[in-house]
């Protein structure tokens, strides 16, 4: 049985079509068995590609762009998608059954400082037809850090991705108010990553054909019966907040069934990353991405 490597940039149920794809031994339904890691703080998974540490990645179509930005060829080619829609949540302190996004302007929101993240908040703001600027943002770190800043009382208002908002929900620490995907709208946001030359080999041919059992597992089961797949996997959230979080992701349309970045998908992350001034162009698609192994 062949082994591949892989490796996750973050680890969370926003994941889940790569997660499942090991949970659910879909991998060893084709013949491969797999290690998985997620990378260290401070460092780039694309880091284990170039030193052959990993075969496959988790990572998001701007990694390449940002590459390109610095005038390099992209270490890795990014070949499937893992979420076509933006999956942070926006969680108010206080129940608001009456939330408008005009609310943000003013308040305080513990959010992530830069990057993806931020962009996207962004972009999902200037969508909302909001001052971005008017928000007084908090920015403590990672996801962990954002998480504890919350709990501990500071901020009106937390940008999140699942489940930590339905962990706050649960602990009747927030009230999830609002989803920054519908804003966006479809885009290229989270993927797979991998060398150019590794997507030739059987091993990435055989991988595809579980991820794409993987996917459709996730768009025709419960979110209940996911859960149980997905268990020891997330020891510190509770059953009801990780249900809560995957059918949340299943009906926001994360998971969409097909494997490959569509174009329209890359370009509407474009429009992000300029609105937030993160290019200095519209970069080519297929200096990036590519179609998934058949």
């Amino acid at each position: 049985m062949s082994q591949i490597n892989i490796q996750f940039t973050l680890f969370s149920a926003f994941y889940s079509p790569l997660i499942i794809t090991m949970s659910e031994n879909f991998l060893k339904e084709e013949g491969l068995d797999y290690q998985w890691s997620v990378a260290a703080v401070g460092t780039s998974a694309v880091d284990a590609i170039v030193d052959g540490s990993a075969d496959i990645i988790q990572s998001a179509p701007i990694q390449g762009v940002t590459a390109l930005e610095r005038g390099e060829t992209p270490a890795a080619v990014h070949f499937a998608q893992i979420n076509e829609m933006d999956g942070f949540f926006v969680t108010a302190r206080d129940a608001d059954t009456n939330f408008d996004w005009k609310k943000l302007e003013g308040a305080e929101v513990v959010m992530f400082k830069g990057g993806q993240p931020n962009a996207m908040f962004r972009y999902a703001c200037h969508k909302a037809g909001i001052d971005f600027s008017k928000i007084i943002a908090i920015t403590p770190g990672g996801a962990a850090d954002i998480d504890r800043t919350f709990r501990e009382g500071t901020g009106q208002y937390v940008q999140q991705q699942g489940p930590f908002p339905q962990q706050l929900e649960h602990d009747s620490a927030g009230h999830i108010v609002a989803r920054c995907g519908p804003q966006i709208g479809p885009c290229a946001f989270s993927s797979l990553a991998a060398s150019r030359e590794w997507l030739t080999t059987d091993e990435a041919k055989a991988f595809m054909r579980a991820y794409r059992k993987a996917r459709l597992y996730l768009n025709e089961t419960n979110a209940t019966e996911i859960t149980r797949s997905l268990r020891s996997w997330f020891p510190n959230t509770e059953d009801t907040a990780l249900v809560a979080c995957i059918e949340s992701y299943q009906n926001l349309g994360c998971w969409t069934p097909h494997t490959e970045i569509t174009r329209d998908a890359f370009e509407v992350s474009l429009d992000v990353f300029e609105h937030a001034g993160m290019i200095s162009k519209r970069h080519n698609y297929d200096d990036v991405c590519t179609l998934p192994p058949l």
